[in-house]
C-alpha cells in the first residue's frame, strides 16, 4: 500500500512539475516580443516556422525509421500554394492555410508510394532527386510560380484592435500555428498510428505480424510529414512576402535535417531545438567568417554532434538526470556520515525483591501445535 501511495506522489510531483515548466514556457513564449527587437522577434518567427517542418519531418525521421532528404520541396510547395493564392486569385491569407496543408498531404501521400519499396539510402536518394528538379521545374512554370523573379504578396497585418507592431502580430500568429502543430504531433503520436509507426521503425516483421499494415502507415508517414511541411511554408510565405526558386534549394532540405539531428530525433523538444539551430547558427558562421561560412556551419554542427551525440534534447536529459543522480548520492552520504541518533534516556524499570517465577511448564501430554488430535486407537 505504502509503494503505490508512493507511486501516485510521485506521478503528482511530475505532473505538477511539467505544468510548471509548461506556464513558465508559456508565459516567457507570450513576452517575448514585448521584450526584444524587432529584428529579434522576427528571428524568433522564424524559429516557430521551421520548428512546425521539424516537426513533420521528425514523425518521418525520428519516429517512423524513414529518411527524407527533399523535405525542403515539402516546404516550397506550402510556400507557393499560398504565394499563388494570394497574388493570382487574391484569396484571405486564413483560406491559404488548409488549402496548402490538404495539397502537400497529397502529394507526400503520392510521393509515399515509391518508400513501399524503397529503403535507406535508395530512398534518399528518389527524395533528393525531388528537392534537387522542382526549383529549376518552379523557374519553367513563369506565367503560375513568377519564374525566376518569384512572386512577392502582401505581409499579414495587424487589426486595429491589437495594438501590436507588424512583427509581433505575425509572432503570434506563427505562434498559435506552432503550438497548434506541436499539439497535433504529440496527440498523433500516441494514438494508433504512432504506436504502429514506433513498430514499424523497430522491427518491420514483428509489426506485420501484430497486424500492422506496413503499407498504409508508410505512406501515411510520408503524407502527414509534407503536410507539416506544407503548413510551415504557408507560414513562411506570410511572414517573408516573397517566394523565389533560389529559396528553395536542396541546401534547405539538407539544412531541415540536420536541423532534427542536432535537435534530436524522436523528441517532442528536438523540433524546437533543431529549429533554433537552424536559425541562429548559420547566422553565428557568418559573424565568425564572411568568406566561408559553409565551412564554420559544417564545422559548428561536427562540434555539436560531438557534445550531443543524441542531440540536443538528449543532451538536457542526461545532464537532469545526471544532476539528479549527485543530488542522490550527496543525500545518501551525508545521511552515512551522520551516524546512528543518539537514544532518549530510557528510565529502567523498579526492580522487585520478589523473585521472577518461572514459567508454568507445559504438560507431558501435551501435543505439539499442528498435529492431528490422538485417537482412542492410539
Amino acid at each position: 500500500m505504502s509503494t503505490i501511495t508512493a507511486t501516485r506522489a510521485t506521478g503528482r510531483a511530475r505532473h505538477l512539475r511539467l505544468a510548471l515548466t509548461a506556464l513558465l514556457a508559456a508565459g516567457a513564449a507570450v513576452g517575448a516580443p514585448f521584450y526584444f527587437a524587432p529584428f529579434q522577434v522576427f528571428q524568433l518567427t522564424m524559429v516557430l516556422v521551421y520548428a512546425v517542418a521539424l516537426a513533420g519531418l521528425n514523425l518521418l525521421v525520428g519516429f517512423g525509421g524513414q529518411i527524407s532528404l527533399g523535405h525542403g520541396a515539402f516546404f516550397a510547395a506550402g510556400a507557393y500554394t499560398a504565394a499563388v493564392m494570394l497574388d493570382r486569385y487574391d484569396t484571405g491569407h486564413l483560406v491559404t492555410l488548409p488549402v496548402a496543408a490538404a495539397g502537400c498531404f497529397l502529394l507526400g501521400l503520392g510521393f509515399g508510394i515509391p518508400a513501399l519499396r524503397l529503403r535507406g539510402l535508395y530512398l534518399a536518394l528518389v527524395t533528393l532527386s525531388f528537392a534537387v528538379f522542382l526549383p529549376p521545374l518552379l523557374k519553367r512554370l513563369e506565367v503560375v510560380t513568377g519564374g525566376s523573379m518569384g512572386l512577392t504578396v502582401d505581409k499579414v497585418q495587424p487589426p486595429a484592435w491589437s495594438g501590436l507592431a507588424e512583427d509581433q502580430w505575425m509572432y503570434f500568429v506563427a505562434l498559435a500555428v506552432a503550438a497548434v502543430a506541436l499539439l497535433l504531433a504529440r496527440n498523433l503520436l500516441r494514438s494508433r498510428v504512432g504506436r504502429a509507426l514506433l513498430a514499424v521503425r523497430d522491427n518491420e516483421s514483428a509489426a506485420e505480424v501484430m497486424g500492422v499494415r506496413l503499407s498504409l502507415h508508410k505512406t501515411l508517414a510520408f503524407a502527414w510529414s509534407a503536410l507539416f511541411a506544407g503548413v510551415s511554408g504557408c507560414v513562411y510565405t506570410w511572414v517573408i512576402g516573397y517566394v523565389s526558386p533560389d529559396s528553395f534549394s536542396f541546401v534547405l532540405s539538407i539544412t531541415l535535417l540536420a536541423g532534427l539531428v542536432v535537435g534530436g530525433l524522436a523528441s517532442l523538444y528536438g523540433p524546437l531545438l533543431g529549429a533554433a539551430f537552424v536559425m541562429y547558427v548559420p547566422s553565428v558562421a557568418q559573424d565568425i567568417s564572411d568568406a566561408a561560412p559553409g565551412v564554420v556551419f559544417g564545422l559548428l554542427i561536427i562540434v555539436a554532434m560531438f557534445v550531443a551525440p543524441t542531440g540536443l534534447a538528449g543532451l538536457a536529459g542526461r545532464v537532469r538526470s545526471t544532476a539528479a543522480g549527485r543530488l542522490t548520492r550527496t543525500a545518501t552520504g551525508s545521511d552515512r556520515n551522520a551516524g546512528p541518533e543518539p537514544a532518549a534516556d530510557v528510565k529502567p524499570p523498579p526492580e522487585s525483591s520478589a523473585p521472577p517465577s518461572p514459567a508454568d511448564p507445559a504438560p507431558a501430554d501435551a501435543e505439539p501445535v499442528g498435529t492431528p488430535p490422538r485417537t482412542e486407537k492410539e
